[in-house]
C-alpha cells in the first residue's frame, strides 16, 4: 500500500481577518482535504483550535463561521479605562484584559491539553525577553492559545514553565518551517492578508499596531514561501485582494468569510487543473483611480 503524504493546515495571524480562513477551510473540506497536523499563530490559533476539537468536515466550517458572525470587537477587545490609564503609565504591561478573550477561547475548545487534541495541534507563541519562537505541543490548551495570541501591549503575557510568552506572530507568523519540522510534506497555507486598500491609515492606537503587525508579518511570509517552496508541496490560498477591511473590525466578518471562500475554490480548481500560480504579493492600490501596483 502506498504511503500518503502527511498533510499540514498551517494558519497565520491576523485578528478580525482570520475570518477570512473560514472560508478557506469551507473550500478544503468539499474536496475532501484533511489535515494530519495542525500549526498555528497568532489568531490564527483561535481557528486552529476549533477545528483541531472537531471532524474535519464543511459542517465544521459551518459551526466556525457561526463563532466569528456572532463576535464583536467589544468582546474580543473590550477596552477598560482602568487597565487602559495603568498601561499607559507604566503600571501595566497591557491596554486590554484577557477575560472576556479566555472566555471565548474556553466556551470553543473542547480538549484541555494540546496532546488530547483530536487532530495533532501545535502553536507557535514568543519568548517576550529573548524573541525566540517557542512551539507548545504539550500543556494547557487554553493558555497556549492566549499566550499566542497576546499582542504585545495589548493582552498580557502568559506564565509558561518560568517564561512569559507572548504573540506568536512576532516570532513566526505562519508557521511553515514548523509544519515540516513536523514531518509535513504537503502544506496548505491560510494566510490572512492584509489590509491593502484601507483610503488612510487606521486611526486609534488598537488599530495602528494591528495594521502594522500585520504588514511585518506579511513580508516575513513573502520571503518565507520562496525559501521553502522547494522543500515541501506548499499550497498557499489568497486572501482577498483588495481588502478594505481594518484587521481590528469584527463588523464584516461574513463578507471576509465569503471572499475567502471564493477565493479558495476557484484558486484549488486552477491547482487541480495544474494552472495555478503564487497567489501572494503585498500590493499598493491607487485610490485616484490608477490600478494597483507590486511593492
Amino acid at each position: 500500500m502506498a504511503r500518503v503524504p502527511k498533510t499540514a493546515f498551517v494558519l497565520s495571524g491576523g485578528a478580525s481577518l482570520g475570518a477570512i480562513q473560514v472560508g478557506m477551510l469551507e473550500a478544503l473540506y468539499e474536496r475532501e482535504i484533511e489535515p494530519d497536523l495542525i500549526v498555528a499563530s497568532s489568531a490564527g490559533t483561535l481557528n486552529g483550535a476549533f477545528i483541531a476539537s472537531r471532524p474535519q468536515v464543511p459542517r465544521t466550517a459551518h459551526e466556525l463561521a457561526g463563532v466569528w458572525l456572532g463576535l464583536g470587537r467589544g468582546e474580543v477587545f473590550p477596552l477598560n479605562p482602568l487597565t487602559g490609564f495603568l498601561g499607559f503609565f507604566g503600571l501595566k504591561d497591557h491596554l486590554v484584559p484577557e477575560g472576556s478573550l479566555r472566555r471565548i477561547v474556553e466556551e470553543r475548545v473542547e480538549f484541555e491539553q494540546l496532546e488530547a487534541a483530536p487532530t495533532p495541534f501545535h502553536v507557535i507563541a514568543t519568548d517576550a525577553l529573548s524573541g525566540r519562537e517557542v512551539r507548545l505541543s504539550q500543556g494547557s490548551a487554553i493558555d497556549a492559545v492566549m499566550a499566542s495570541a497576546a499582542i504585545p501591549g495589548v493582552f498580557p503575557p502568559v506564565r509558561w514553565d518560568g517564561r512569559e510568552l507572548i504573540d506568536g506572530g512576532v516570532s513566526n507568523n505562519t508557521p511553515i518551517s514548523d509544519a515540516l519540522e513536523l514531518g509535513a510534506e504537503t502544506v496548505y497555507v491560510l494566510p490572512t492578508g492584509t489590509a491593502c486598500d484601507l483610503p488612510e491609515p487606521p486611526r486609534g492606537a488598537l488599530g495602528m499596531i494591528l495594521h502594522a503587525m500585520s504588514l511585518l508579518v506579511m513580508r516575513r511570509l513573502l520571503i518565507e514561501i520562496e525559501l521553502l517552496r522547494e522543500e515541501c508541496r506548499l499550497i498557499v490560498l489568497p486572501p482577498p485582494c483588495p481588502l478594505q477591511i481594518s484587521p481590528i473590525d469584527f463588523d464584516r466578518s461574513e463578507e471576509l468569510i465569503l471572499g475567502g471562500l471564493e477565493g479558495a475554490r476557484s484558486y484549488l480548481d486552477l491547482l487541480e487543473q495544474g494552472k495555478a500560480e503564487a497567489p501572494l504579493t503585498m500590493t499598493m492600490h491607487d485610490h485616484r483611480g490608477r490600478n494597483h501596483r507590486e511593492v
